[in-house]
């Protein structure tokens, strides 16, 4: 066994991460303490990031009492515990977020050519679904409700940069903000965000984006940016979509024009153009082209930028991991506040994973950790982990046999079990 790999090495990391002193200056802050004196509230931020897989899939408030009360051998009144979840425990939550992004953030190198960028970022979003009453959230589709993540991953500090959570209704490239932030930044979009303004507005603050070329696009070629042997046919001053199913060349690598829009003052509104790299690999297997819309420099050839582009798997892997391992979207609230109040529990869990991974691969640099294998592992590990922070805090070992029988058993004498009911209608002649 590796010597940094003692038993207490994860407790350590986590407390140093939120050490106790941190989570109860922020809640005397944001008035959590004093409205609720009697809860440890050190251990109630640890059951809501610790405490998801009690359940199985759900994010529910009785399992997260379920957790704490394990943890702390502690008993509470389901409403007691109930009115904890206020907005107030919600701004804690973002408040130790923010916190966590800046101190896990360990910047990394892909490849050397990635480090003239500050960073390298994915923008994207996904929907999950919400307690059906919950109108604050409305769907696409009458009588339900839907919320919308909308995340910007960076790729180079493996950590979250922005996120926010709206009404599935909202479109997802509303939320990606341009200004001066962007520059020497790249960004991996996919079709969602698709939009030539927006690519231009990438290009004036010094920024760099890829993102796929949509199907039906067809800019005028204006420039040949690589030559080729023999007796290639020149594409200078054609339309892209004219050659397609002709060429045979590996790669495409032209410029090409773009018509746009400006945003609109008053009544007004002008076209612009602007002029964008356009690049091509060929795939063998279905016998066309994976095009892309670029303006990185030529230095980045046709398969590093698809190469690039393929980084985007990567907050696929992340929304994925949010919603099969950590139940990001296993609700059962009506509350709004609550439901964002979870949304950010979910991503503290994903947060403190990421950081325990990053500990593991700097202590053992020469192994692989798949992130959605690691995520099993967390998952599987997490209810333990939270055990043993509650002994560092000073909580007792919960009393197993009391924790079974509180648990288990019917919680109200009037509901009758299956058995009970058969028996009372042999008694009365009546079955309910």
């Amino acid at each position: 066994m590796l010597p940094e790999l003692s038993p207490t090495l994860i407790r350590r990391r986590l407390t140093s991460l939120f050490p106790a002193a941190l989570i109860e200056d922020i809640a005397r802050e944001r008035d959590v303490v004093q409205r609720h004196r009697r809860i440890d509230i050190t251990m109630l931020v640890w059951s809501l990031i610790l405490g998801f897989a009690v359940d199985g899939e759900t994010r529910s408030i009785a399992a997260f009492q379920r957790a704490y009360q394990t943890a702390t051998n502690q008993k509470l009144a389901r409403s007691s515990f109930y009115e904890r979840f206020t907005p107030e425990l919600r701004d804690l939550l973002r408040d130790l977020l923010a916190h966590a992004l800046e101190e896990v953030a360990v910047p990394h190198t892909i490849a050397p050519q990635l480090t003239q960028f500050r960073d390298t970022m994915i923008a994207d979003a996904t929907i999950f679904r919400l307690h059906r009453l919950l109108t604050a959230f409305p769907a696409t589709h009458e009588e339900a409700s839907g919320a919308q993540l909308y995340l910007v991953y960076n790729v180079t500090n493996r950590t979250l940069a922005q996120f926010d959570l709206t009404s599935e209704r909202t479109h997802e490239s509303s939320q990606f903000r341009t200004g001066n932030w962007l520059r020497r930044r790249l960004f991996l979009f996919d079709l969602g965000f698709y939009g030539y303004r927006r690519f231009a507005l990438i290009d004036e603050n010094d920024g760099f984006f890829v993102s796929r070329l949509k199907r039906n696009a067809n800019p005028l070629i204006v420039a040949e940016r690589r030559k080729w042997r023999g007796r290639a046919i020149s594409l200078t001053g054609t339309l892209l979509q004219d050659h397609l199913s002709t060429l045979e060349r590996t790669h495409i690598d032209v410029t090409g024009e773009f018509a746009f829009k400006r945003r609109p003052y008053g009544d007004h509104q002008s076209t612009d153009r602007v002029a964008f790299r356009v690049v091509g690999v060929r795939n063998e297997d279905t016998d066309d082209y994976h095009l892309y819309v670029t303006n990185l420099p030529e230095e980045f050839t046709p398969a590093q930028v698809a190469a690039l582009y393929g980084l985007r798997w990567k907050v696929e892997v992340l929304f994925r991991e949010l919603k099969s391992r950590y139940g990001l979207e296993k609700f059962e609230t009506g509350d709004a506040a609550i439901a964002e109040l979870l949304v950010v529990a979910a991503l503290l869990t994903l947060t403190v994973s990421r950081a325990l991974l990053a500990m593991f691969q700097k202590i053992d640099p020469d192994v692989e950790y798949p992130e959605e294998r690691w995520a099993t592992t967390f998952r599987s590990v997490a209810q333990p982990v939270l055990a043993d922070l509650a002994l560092a805090l000073g909580h007792p070992p919960p009393n197993l046999p009391e924790v079974v029988r509180r648990e288990a058993r019917q919680p109200e004498r009037s509901r009758l079990t299956l058995d009970k009911r058969v028996a009372q209608a042999f008694r009365t002649g009546v079955w309910p």
